[in-house]
Formats: C-alpha cells, sequence, structure tokens
C-alpha cells in the first residue's frame, strides 16, 4: 500500500519536509550571514573586513563571537552598536576612520574579552566608554591621536592583563589609572609625547613598583624639556625631581570693602615678560647644578672605608702594647716588693728574738 501511494504523495511529503527544515534551520535573512561578510560556523566567527563598509552589518548571527571589521570606513558607532551580538569575545575594528565614541557603544558586551581600535583618529577616552566590559582582558589603541586618558575608574578592571597607547599624543598618565588595573601583566606606552617634569614622577615610581612586581613595558621616552628629551623615563634619578610647586589660592576682596579702601592685590603667577604667557619652566625639572658621580661616590666610599680600617688596626696595636707594657712593668715591680717583705720579716723574728734573751 506505502508503495502504491508514495508517487502520489511524494509532493506532499517533500513540502512537509522543507517546512521542517526551515524551522530547524532558519534562512539566511534572520539569522544568517550578513551579504558582504564571511561567517564561520565552526568558531562562530563573522569576518567583514575590507569590504568598505560605512556601518555595522544589521544582521549578526546572535551566536557570534568573533566580530572582524577592520579596514572599513566606519566613522561613527552610535550607541548599542553590538545589541545583536551579546555573546561577542574579540571585537576588531582596526583601521577605520573612527575619531570618536559614544558612551555606551559597546553597551552589553559583558563577555568581550579582546578590543582592537588601533589605526583610527581617537581624541580621547573617557571612562564610562569601558564600564559595560567588566570581562576585558586585552585593549590596544595604539596608533591613534589620544592626547588624553581618564584619571580613573569609577570601577577597577579587575580582569585587564594588556594595554597598549602607543603611537599618541600622550603628556601625562595618572597612576589612578594604571592603580585600577590589579591584573596588568603587559603595558607598552612607548611613542608618546610624555612631559618628564614633576607631574610624571608619580607615574615613574608606579612603573617601577610594576617592573619589580613582574609586569613588562616598553618603556616611557621623553618628549620634552630639552634636557631630558630621548631620554628613558625610569633612568632619571629621584633626586633631580622636585615637589610641583602649590597653586597660588587667588584672592578675592570681600564684598564689605568700601570704595574708598584700597583693594588686597591678587597673587598672580609668573609670567613670560614677552608674551605674557604663564612661564612654562615652573613645572619643568630643576636639576641640581653638579649631580653627583657615581664612580666618585664609590671611590670615595672605599677609600673612607680603607683608611678607617687603618686608623681601626693602628688603634688596635696600639692597645695591645699598652697591655703588654702594663703587664710587663708590673710583673716588674712585684720582684722587689716581694723581696723588701722578706727582708722585713727577717729583721723582725731577729729583734724578737734579742729581746726574749
Amino acid at each position: 500500500v506505502i508503495g502504491k501511494d508514495w508517487p502520489r504523495g511524494g509532493a506532499a511529503m517533500r513540502g512537509e519536509l522543507l517546512l521542517l527544515l526551515s524551522v530547524i534551520f532558519p534562512r539566511q535573512g534572520v539569522y544568517g550571514c550578513p551579504e558582504k561578510c564571511i561567517c564561520h560556523s565552526s568558531s562562530n566567527s563573522v569576518d567583514c573586513s575590507h569590504r568598505g563598509l560605512a556601518e555595522i552589518p544589521p544582521d549578526l548571527p546572535p551566536q557570534t563571537l568573533t566580530l572582524l571589521l577592520q579596514d572599513n570606513q566606519l566613522h561613527h558607532l552610535p550607541a548599542h552598536a553590538f545589541r545583536s551580538v551579546p555573546r561577542l569575545m574579540t571585537l576588531n575594528l582596526s583601521n577605520n576612520s573612527l575619531s570618536h565614541l559614544a558612551p555606551e557603544v559597546f553597551h552589553g558586551l559583558r563577555h568581550l574579552h579582546v578590543l582592537n581600535l588601533t589605526h583610527n583618529f581617537l581624541l580621547s577616552l573617557e571612562s564610562r566608554l569601558f564600564h559595560s566590559l567588566p570581562q576585558l582582558r586585552e585593549l590596544d589603541v595604539s596608533f591613534n591621536n589620544i592626547s588624553h586618558l581618564p584619571t580613573s575608574l569609577a570601577e577597577p578592571w579587575e580582569n585587564l592583563t594588556l594595554f597598549e597607547v602607543r603611537q599618541n599624543q600622550l603628556h601625562y598618565l595618572d597612576r589612578r589609572l594604571l592603580e585600577s588595573m590589579p591584573s596588568l601583566r603587559l603595558l607598552f606606552l612607548k611613542d608618546n609625547l610624555w612631559k618628564c617634569n614633576c607631574h610624571l614622577l608619580g607615574l615613574k615610581l608606579w612603573l617601577e613598583k610594576f617592573i619589580y612586581a613582574g609586569g613588562v613595558m616598553d618603556g616611557v621616552i621623553c618628549g620634552s624639556p630639552d634636557m631630558w628629551k630621548g631620554k628613558d623615563l625610569l633612568r632619571i634619578p629621584h633626586e633631580l625631581y622636585q615637589p610641583c610647586p602649590l597653586p597660588v589660592p587667588h584672592l578675592v576682596p570681600s564684598q564689605g570693602q568700601q570704595h574708598g579702601t584700597a583693594h588686597r592685590e591678587v597673587p598672580k603667577p609668573p609670567e613670560n615678560r614677552i608674551s605674557g604667557e604663564r612661564d612654562p619652566v615652573m613645572c619643568e625639572v630643576k636639576p641640581k647644578p653638579r649631580p653627583t658621580n657615581l664612580r666618585h661616590a664609590v671611590a670615595t666610599v672605599v677609600i673612607t672605608g680603607v683608611v678607617c680600617g687603618i686608623v681601626c688596626l693602628m688603634m688596635l696595636v696600639a692597645a695591645i702594647y699598652g697591655c703588654t707594657y702594663a703587664a710587663i712593668t708590673a710583673q716588674g715591680h712585684r720582684g722587689p716588693l716581694a723581696q723588701t717583705s722578706d727582708s722585713g720579716k727577717m729583721g723582725g723574728k731577729e729583734v724578737f728574738d734579742h729581746s726574749l734573751a
């Protein structure tokens, strides 16, 4: 019976089979791969690089773990730009034209581990930008125009192990930002415009502690002032740094002053006589006139030690000689005294015998 009915029911069964497959495997327009991208189902990765994209594809598969968007023409990323891929772990946005990132652009990416923003035109990074990335482990923002980093983060990045800000426009980096990364092990800061003055002393102290604890970094090469240009910040002695001058308080005259009374002058910071601007040398490193020569210092310590040793040896010899001389002298005086005592006893005995007689 089945054999007889199969030709007539074949079309219906094929239709039911296609319907079942469409339910199990949704069509490409719903959960499929974007038109200009290449999807790898085995690794749940989507490669949209080198496609000339001006915006993020809207139909990304929600199970995507790796998204490659490098080498495109992305100029702007809106807030919640990656809400369709909440499981994303690796995001590559390098070599685009990004100059600004909305504070909530990465909202929802709580599983993101690697973020690459290199070779863009970013000018700054806000602390709010990364509040939604608690699991981030590697952040690379090298080769941008960043001149400002946040002073600190509201919450520490417990899992961040790599931080790269090479080839930017940084003059200053607050150590409190680095202290909010307790798991940091790799730090790359080269090729910036570091101003090695008193304000960078805190960073120097933190970097020394970081290296001593086993951290790896590439160095901080000074861009200014001229006396330290090209030198490594860690090789500049602490003694050549002086405390930064305290801010001068601006005195404002009280409202109760009468018109006839003289107003108290408001102290102003030193100004340049020519241009009227604040003196930039105010916070520069002021070295000592003659920094201590290490070789001379070592030679002085060695010579002082030798002289002290010779003096101590001479004092010891003098002490031994004095003790020996005192002992010999005492022994020499002891003999005559004993003889005088014996003769006295004998004389006394003779007198006693004569008296008895």
